[in-house]
This record gives structure tokens, C-alpha cells and sequence, in this order.
């Protein structure tokens, strides 16, 4: 994947969370949109809820229509080891742990929250799908 993008009801609010929950500084925004960069190359994009609901055109090309609605789930990778770092920044930033799961198969760790827009975070050991 290259790109996770979330549809958020207040930019600024959303933005200044994933600024402080994951130390992360926009690479462009402007009022309708905000991406991140993440620590593996990959970038995380906030879209304004509804603002892309007709085409974009850019000098390049057309971006068609696309929005979302409701919560939905997106996990980010972590280092094996770092779960009770992440705890701990998660706890300092006033973020809860909704859920914590060691999975049964011996591999992978992941603490969920959620983010102001009530989307299912995860972060996941990135051994959690490595092969057997």
C-alpha cells in the first residue's frame, strides 16, 4: 500500500492528533486535505469529509469522486518490542487503549484506539503477518 487516507469532520482538530500521536509533520495540506509522510515511506492522508465528492482537476490529470462514511479500521506498523513504548506515548497524549491483543499464534502484538473521528486505529508488531 501506498496511501491510507481517512475522512475527518474537523481538519484541525484530526491534524493536530496525528501530529502529536505519531510525531508526524504534514508534507502538504491546504483546507481540504493534509498528508504525512510515515516512517516507512508509505503517507497518511486526511480528507475533509465530503470535499472530494467532485472530480479534481490538477495540470496532471483528473482525481475522480471518492468520500467515506463511518468508522473504519487501519493499522500502522511498529517495531517488534516497541508495544510498551507505544502504550506509554499513547497514555502522555490522553489517547486510551480501547483493546490490546497478543495474538495467539505467537506473533504480533497490537493496542488499538480510536482518533476524534471514532476510526479504529491499530498499531501492529510487524511480525503480526509474517510468514510461517
Amino acid at each position: 500500500m501506498l496511501e491510507t487516507c481517512l475522512y475527518v469532520d474537523d481538519m484541525a482538530r484530526s491534524k493536530a492528533f496525528y501530529q502529536a500521536v505519531l510525531g508526524i509533520e504534514p508534507l502538504f495540506e491546504e483546507e481540504r486535505i493534509c498528508v504525512f509522510r510515515l516512517p516507512d515511506g508509505t503517507v497518511l492522508i486526511l480528507f475533509a469529509r465530503g470535499s472530494t465528492l467532485e472530480p479534481v482537476a490538477t495540470p496532471d490529470g483528473t482525481i475522480p469522486p471518492h468520500d467515506g462514511r463511518g468508522p473504519i479500521h487501519f493499522a500502522l506498523g511498529i517495531p517488534p518490542g516497541s508495544v510498551d513504548e507505544w502504550r506509554g506515548h499513547l497514555e502522555a497524549c490522553s489517547v486510551a487503549v480501547e483493546s490490546e491483543v497478543k495474538w495467539s499464534r505467537g506473533r504480533g502484538h497490537s493496542l488499538y484506539f480510536r482518533d476524534p473521528d471514532g476510526h479504529a486505529a491499530e498499531l501492529a508488531t510487524r511480525e503480526l503477518w509474517s510468514r510461517s
